[in-house]
């Protein structure tokens, strides 16, 4: 009886030894601290430490804590080089992109800029099917509708139109950036997909929101996932 009671005082002694050591730990730690690699090993040793000494710890979990133990630090190696590839690829992509700087680029966009020479400005859309009717609105920096184009049956793709830069009057726009508005309906009447465009001369590349953005010569900033084509100036004027 003796034995038996000072057996059971013995395990309640280093259970509340053991509590308190992995309380104090994890206090240490902090309420809202992660477990890394340290103290995972720093529970292991306290567990160690305080273990009854008239039932220690199993060896089948103590080999289960060991396998979690290497899986945790496999796995913060695995995130450590995932993180050294993905900074690796940043930095390509930025290097590729500042290699954009003078070529003409074609994104995702729904502008169109007039330089004051009387060029026009070409408008680029792309529509996900082929198109019975297609109109093209243009509006200025108020939102008011100044020319409405009829671009008639188009096929499913890229497609560019030349806007002469006036207005449905006829006469000329001033210098600046214009909204477009692209609509298309199918032989059904039905409506059609389109995905606007915008093209320009890339100025300069800008890295101020963590991914390159591609500063176009007609006043558009474009991040460079919105890039759908590039071409060089000698071969557009061939």
């Amino acid at each position: 009886m003796t034995t038996s009671l000072t057996s059971t005082q013995s395990n309640a002694a280093a259970a509340s030894t053991a509590s308190s050591a992995a309380g104090g730990l994890q206090s240490s730690l902090g309420a809202s601290a992660n477990l890394g690699e340290a103290d995972f090993l720093k529970l292991l040793v306290a567990q160690l430490k305080n273990q009854d000494p008239l039932a220690p710890q199993d060896n089948t979990q103590f080999v289960a804590q060991l396998a979690q133990f290497s899986s945790l630090e496999q796995e913060m190696g695995i995130n450590s080089r995932l993180d050294t590839l993905t900074a690796q690829s940043k930095g390509l992509a930025s290097t590729n992109a500042v290699g954009l700087v003078g070529q003409i680029a074609t994104a995702n966009g729904s502008t169109a800029t007039l330089d004051g020479s009387g060029a026009g400005a070409a408008i680029d859309y792309t529509l996900g099917g082929a198109s019975a009717d297609t109109k093209i609105q243009i509006l200025d920096s108020t939102g008011t509708a100044i020319r409405t184009m009829d671009a008639g049956p188009q096929r499913a793709g890229l497609t560019q139109v030349q806007w002469d830069g006036k207005n449905d009057t006829g006469n000329l726009q001033p210098a600046g950036t214009y909204t477009v508005a692209v609509s298309a309906t199918n032989a059904a009447g039905g409506p059609v997909a389109v995905d606007q465009n915008t093209t320009g001369v890339v100025q300069a590349v800008s890295f101020s929101t963590g991914s390159p953005v591609l500063d176009l010569n007609n006043g558009v900033s474009v991040p460079l996932s919105d890039l759908l084509e590039v071409d060089s100036p000698a071969t557009t004027q061939q």
